[in-house]
């Protein structure tokens, strides 16, 4: 091949390189639509998860500082579940990183916590407390990552994440 390259002109090498960047550019754009629609499912799920919260675990004569804490206990329940951490845990090893935990998810994480959430909810409305709940949504996590370990995704391009 070396033997034909002064045949191409500079202008059509130019142009290939110039298309090249513009289909690489095309697919990241792809893979982060991807990451975005997961994290706004995530997000979704979320507000799923706030409201069994909201209408099963929080009684009316709680101070609106007991709210926040009971809100974010069961946020960090689910990251400590799903990342082995909570959210300031995350944020003191990351400070240089912008968002939170959960934007910097990659998009099977964003799949389990989705999943995580509805599970969540429907435990929290059957009255589990969650003590026994962060066992079996820790087991949800672990099945699904299995699953998900299987499937062959060497031929995809790694998805980089938004800064």
């Amino acid at each position: 091949m070396h033997m034909f390259s002064p045949l191409i002109s500079p202008a059509f090498k130019l142009y290939i390189i110039k298309d090249y960047q513009r289909l690489k550019k095309d697919e990241n754009s792809r893979f982060s639509l991807n990451w975005n629609l997961n994290r706004e499912i995530s997000k979704l799920n979320y507000r799923i998860h706030t409201n069994a919260i909201k209408e099963s675990l929080i009684p009316e004569n709680l101070t609106k500082e007991q709210i926040n804490y009971k809100y974010s206990s069961e946020a960090d329940m689910l990251n400590v579940a799903l990342f082995g951490m909570t959210a300031k845990e995350w944020r003191e090893k990351n400070p240089r990183k912008k968002g939170n935990i959960r934007d910097d998810a990659a998009i099977h994480q964003l799949l389990i916590l989705a999943n995580m959430e509805s599970y969540n909810a429907i435990l929290i409305e059957q009255g589990i407390d969650q003590e026994k709940r962060m066992p079996l949504l820790r087991k949800l996590v672990v099945q699904q990552l299995k699953t998900l370990e299987t499937l062959d995704v060497s031929g995809l391009p790694r998805i980089e994440q938004p800064d």
